[in-house]
């Protein structure tokens, strides 16, 4: 018990610099959306917008010790994804041309990945493996039925302020989808899933836990218009949502966004649930100081909500704002990207926003 508490505390001190909420909505109409936020206390991490057209190749990588050589790719569907210029443009995001999209959260504390032995033929790195499934598969039964004959294993990251401790939710347009896992040098891949991914401790853990809340609703339980308690009466309603957890840990947001998720109006569209969307991940989105935490020199880091990408896989759209431009959001047609052969990497701070001022057409 002793063991499993301090690993518990030690989870949570690293989860404090890394918090990340992931949700899968589909419309009435088969129309399915999957958003993400990154919520990241250093600053300096040079997030990228990358894309990879189909065709491209790159390479496959095992620990030296393994003495395996590299295997060259060549890549099946082009790629948009979000990555850090830290670690050899290793990505936490991204949505293929095929309508596949995976995210990766942070999942500190428990995550141990494979070891790659000298009889392995199938290996990639974990800061490949977001670029591998984006480039091979088109949808989540294919990524399903073929990833466990490849051990995940993790590089050593010496420019990153962490190491790719992840987790990982994919998901296609059909509105499948699964998180993958590693834990105890094991792949898990869960295919019932809430559709929500936050961060540690491991999934089962979350789904356990989600149990302690199902009495919750979004009916106005005790909140008639008669109810009253002596002379008092009630001048509110939401009381179906009382012990609905409103901090920024990890199964708190995890929660947050189940309840949200399964008692918000199905969206009829694509666009509609494209919005209720970004209504959701608003609810877990962290202004600079609200989360902080000191590290063993006394420095004080801010966890906030650096970007947040919505990705529309039945329409090929892709939506970004990062945290200086929160009430716009760009948009990216993966049909339009789909067509050029050119790849590019575009530094997220450089990104043009729209300006939707109006005044002027208001002034007579």
């Amino acid at each position: 018990m002793k063991k499993l508490f301090l690993t518990l505390i030690g989870a949570a001190s690293i989860h404090s610099a890394m918090a990340c909420t992931a949700i899968n909505i589909q419309a009435k109409d088969g129309s399915v959306v999957a958003g993400r936020t990154m919520e990241w206390a250093y600053n300096n991490m040079e997030w990228t917008m990358l894309f990879y057209p189909k065709g491209s190749t790159y390479y496959l990588s095992a620990p030296d010790s393994s003495t395996h050589p590299k295997v060259k790719i060549n890549s099946k569907y082009a790629v948009l994804a979000i990555g850090s210029q830290l670690a050899a443009d290793a990505l936490v995001e991204g949505q293929n041309s095929a309508g596949l999209a995976v995210s990766g959260n942070f999942l500190p504390g428990f995550s141990q990945y494979q070891t790659v032995t000298k009889d392995d033929k199938h290996y990639v790195s974990v800061v490949e493996f977001i670029r591998f499934i984006l480039s091979n598969y088109a949808s989540v039964a294919e990524a399903k039925a073929n990833l466990p004959q490849y051990k995940v294993w993790l590089p050593n990251l010496a420019s990153s302020p962490a190491q790719a401790t992840m987790h990982f939710m994919v998901t296609d347009k059909t509105g499948s989808d699964i998180v993958i896992e590693f834990v105890n040098g094991q792949m898990k891949i869960y295919d019932k899933t809430a559709g929500v991914l936050t961060n540690s401790p491991t999934y089962d853990w979350h789904l356990t836990n989600i149990r302690n809340y199902i009495n919750l609703t979004n009916e106005a339980v005790g909140q008639r218009a008669s109810a009253t308690l002596g002379d008092i009466t009630n001048v509110s309603q939401g009381g179906g949502g009382i012990g609905l957890p409103g901090d920024y840990m990890s199964p708190s947001r995890f929660v947050r966004a189940t309840f949200l998720k399964n008692y918000s109006d199905k969206p009829t569209n694509g666009q509609e649930a494209v919005t209720l969307t970004t209504h959701i991940l608003d609810t877990v989105d962290i202004p600079k100081g609200a989360v902080s935490s000191k590290d063993a020199n006394g420095k004080i880091y801010s966890d906030t909500t650096q970007w947040v990408a919505i990705k529309d896989l039945t329409n090929s759209v892709w939506y970004f704002s990062d945290y200086d431009h929160r009430g716009t959001f760009v948009k990216i047609d993966l049909t339009k990207l789909d067509k050029q052969s050119k790849a590019f990497a575009l530094p997220l701070d450089k990104i043009q926003y729209p300006v939707n001022d109006i005044t002027a057409s208001l002034v007579k």
